[in-house]
């Protein structure tokens, strides 16, 4: 199937556009739909979205709160625990994480941290961004490594 094949099923198909302005019988015509006179008939008339005729608009009534802190860091968070999952020997990376749906790609933009929650029973090479220092006692201790990419 291409593009100039395809076709409206039976029963449905595409509206006509509103033809404004052809004669007084078409029901449009004369003013074309926008009434007499006023701001919404002129041609550029209307106004800006969010405004409420001079009144003092609701965005501007409502108090502001917080800020977004535009240096953010997006890491993906993993406690040790979690590793336990994997084989021995086994090298851990983001993109490794990633491959097995351990984490999500877009949480781990701007790294991976590891965290020292729960036990760890399994001998691993872990790279990541950033350890806690806990973490890093822990998986040395199995006799693992760590290391800072």
């Amino acid at each position: 199937m291409k593009l100039h094949d395809l076709r409206p099923n039976d029963g449905g198909g595409v509206k006509a556009r509103k033809r404004v302005g052809r004669g007084i019988g078409s029901g449009t015509g004369k003013t074309s739909g926008k009434g007499h006179k006023g701001q919404n008939a002129r041609s550029g008339g209307g106004v800006r979205p969010g405004f409420e005729g001079g009144q003092m608009p609701l965005f501007r009534r409502l108090p502001k709160r917080g800020f977004t802190n535009i240096f953010k860091k997006d890491c993906a968070v993993v406690n040790v625990s979690d590793l336990n999952a994997f084989e021995e020997g086994t090298v851990i990376t983001p993109e490794f994480l990633i491959e097995n749906k351990f984490i999500k790609a877009s949480k781990a933009k701007d790294g991976l941290r590891i965290l020292g929650d729960g036990e760890l029973n399994v001998a691993l090479t872990v790279k990541a961004s950033h350890f806690s220092k806990s973490a890093k006692e822990k998986i040395e201790a199995c006799g693992g490594k760590t290391e800072v990419i």
